[in-house]
C-alpha cells in the first residue's frame, strides 16, 4: 500500500471512481453518473475505449450465434450503437457460427462516441493517467495514487470499479486472483492491423477455407513466418479497407523457478508489443503476395496496443465455470446474458470453439463482479471472476458493456446507501437495470 512522506497534490473526492475506460469501464462510469453520483473515469491512453478503440473495430456479443440472430444486450450498449450510427455508419456482418453477428465500426468515431456519452452523463475524465497504487484504510480502498503528465496525484473515492482488464486495483489492494497461464494455458496475444486499397470484390471470391489453405501453404513453404494458419480479415465501414485478426503470440512464459510471467509483466508485454508488429509485417507480405484482392494493398494502421485476452482473473463471490456456460445456466442475480461459444485462442495454429445449446444463453451473475472480501470494490470486463474456459466465452466486448453497466449501477447504489457490494438488494439492482433497457433473460 502507498506510503510517502512527500505531499502529493490531491484531485478531490468522488462517489465512484472507475479505472479503465474500455467496453466495461466507460459504461460503468456512465451508469454511475446517470444515477446522480460524482464519477471519475481514469484512462492510461489519450482517448477512451481501451481495446475497443486501440485494438479492435468490431463488437461481438450484441447477438447470439445460431440459426436466429437474436440481440441479447441493451441499455448503454444500445446508446453506443445509436451514437455510432449518428456519427458514421455501422456494419452488421452476419455470422451464424463463431460468436454471432458482428457489429463493425470505425474506431476513430467510437472514440468520440464514448467521449460524447461520458460527457453527457457528467463523467469527469482523466486521460494519460496510470494508477500506481491504492490507498487502503481498514480493508477499504479510500484513494488512488496516479502518475499523470503533471506528476503524481492522489484522488479519493467511496466506491471503485476495476475495469483495467488486468485487475490492477485488485492486484495493488491484495485481492486474490488467478494469473493466466498459472493453472492452465492462457489465451494468446494478437497485434491487429488494417489494409487499404483492397479489391474487396476480388477478395470475396476466395472462400474462408481457401484463404486458410493459402495461409497454411505459405507457412509450410518456409518463405513466411506465420504462426497462425486460420487468421481472418473482414470489411470495414471504410471503402476498400479491411481489418485483420491474424497474428498470434504466446501470452505467458514459465520461469526457471516454476513461476509464470504474462502480459501483466512490463518487460514481457514490451517484448510482445514489438514482436507483434514484426509478425504483422509478415502477414502483410503474405497477403500482398498470395491473396487475391491484396495485390496493390497498403498497410493503413497497426493496432495502438497489442490485443490482450487475459492476464489476471479475480476470485470473486462466485466463479463462472465451463459447465455453467455449456449448460446455459441461469442465476437469480444475473445482470446480463452471453450466447457466445467458448472461443479459445491457444498457443497452437488454430482456435478451439465449443458451443452452447442452440438458442440458449448463460447468465452472468452479479457476484462475479465482486472480488471475494470486497468492501467497496467491483470488477468489470475481462478480469471478472471466471475460469479460463468460461472467460473464453463471456469476455466479448458486448458482455463487457453489460458487466460495466451493472457494476457502475451497483457502485452508485453502494455510495448512495452506504453499503457493501454484498449488501445490495439484487432484485432492486435487476429492476433498475431493466428500467435502463438491459436484457436479463430470454423471453
Amino acid at each position: 500500500m502507498w506510503k510517502s512522506s512527500k505531499a502529493i497534490p490531491d484531485l478531490g473526492q468522488y462517489d465512484v471512481i472507475v479505472v479503465g475506460s474500455g467496453s466495461a469501464g466507460t459504461p460503468a462510469a456512465i451508469a454511475a453518473a446517470r444515477m446522480g453520483k460524482t464519477t471519475l473515469l481514469i484512462e492510461r491512453l489519450p482517448f477512451l475505449g481501451g481495446t475497443s478503440t486501440a485494438v479492435l473495430d468490431t463488437f461481438y456479443g450484441y447477438y447470439m450465434p445460431g440459426k436466429t440472430s437474436r440481440r441479447i444486450i441493451g441499455g448503454i450498449a444500445n446508446d453506443v450503437y445509436d451514437e455510432l450510427q449518428r456519427l458514421d455508419r455501422v456494419i452488421e456482418r452476419p455470422n451464424t457460427h463463431g460468436a454471432g453477428t458482428a457489429v463493425t465500426y470505425h474506431p476513430e468515431y467510437l472514440k468520440v462516441a464514448w467521449e460524447n456519452l461520458a460527457r453527457q452523463a457528467g463523467v469527469k475524465v482523466i486521460l494519460n493517467g496510470f494508477v500506481q497504487d491504492v490507498i487502503v484504510d481498514q480493508d477499504r480502498i479510500t484513494g488512488l495514487v496516479l502518475a499523470t503528465i503533471g506528476g503524481l496525484r492522489t484522488v479519493k473515492g467511496r466506491v471503485f470499479v476495476d475495469a483495467t482488464g488486468d485487475a490492477n486495483l485488485c492486484h495493488f489492494a491484495g485481492f486474490e486472483y488467478e494469473l493466466a497461464g498459472e493453472l492452465e494455458p492462457a489465451q494468446t496475444l494478437t497485434t491487429t492491423f488494417k489494409m487499404v486499397n483492397v479489391d474487396v470484390t476480388k477478395r470475396k471470391t476466395l472462400s474462408k477455407e481457401a484463404f486458410h489453405s493459402l495461409m497454411a501453404e505459405a507457412a509450410d513453404s518456409g518463405r513466411y513466418r506465420l504462426p497462425r494458419r486460420e487468421g481472418s480479415d473482414h470489411i470495414t465501414p471504410v471503402d476498400h479497407m479491411t481489418a485483420t485478426i491474424m497474428t498470434r503470440l504466446d501470452s505467458y512464459q514459465k520461469q526457471a523457478d516454476g513461476s509464470i510471467i504474462n502480459a501483466s509483466d512490463p518487460c514481457y508485454l514490451s517484448q510482445a508489443e514489438q514482436a507483434g508488429r514484426l509478425q504483422a509485417i509478415e502477414y502483410i507480405r503474405f497477403l500482398r503476395d498470395m491473396v487475391p484482392g491484396y495485390e496493390h494493398a497498403q498497410l493503413a494502421t497497426l493496432g495502438t496496443t497489442i490485443g490482450v485476452r487475459e492476464t489476471r482473473r479475480v476470485y470473486g463471490e462466485y466463479r463462472l465455470t465451463r459447465d455453467d456456460v455449456l449448460q446455459a445456466r441461469q442465476f437469480d442475480d444475473q445482470i446480463g446474458l452471453c450466447g457466445a461459444p467458448i472461443e479459445d485462442h491457444h498457443g497452437g495454429t488454430d482456435t478451439r470453439w465449443v458451443y452452447l445449446p442452440e438458442g440458449q444463453c448463460v447468465g452472468i451473475p452479479y457476484r462475479t463482479l465482486i472480488p471475494k472480501g470486497s468492501e467497496n470494490l467491483f470488477v468489470a470486463g475481462r478480469c471478472f471472476s471466471a475460469t479460463h474456459d468460461a472467460h473464453a466465452s463471456v469476455r466479448s466486448m458486448g458482455q463487457c458493456m453489460v458487466m460495466g453497466q451493472a457494476a457502475g449501477t451497483a457502485a452508485a447504489m453502494c455510495a448512495d446507501q452506504h453499503i457493501t457490494p454484498l449488501e445490495i438488494n439484487t432484485d432492486r439492482l435487476r429492476h433498475i437495470l431493466l428500467d435502463q433497457g438491459a436484457v436479463l433473460e430470454l423471453s
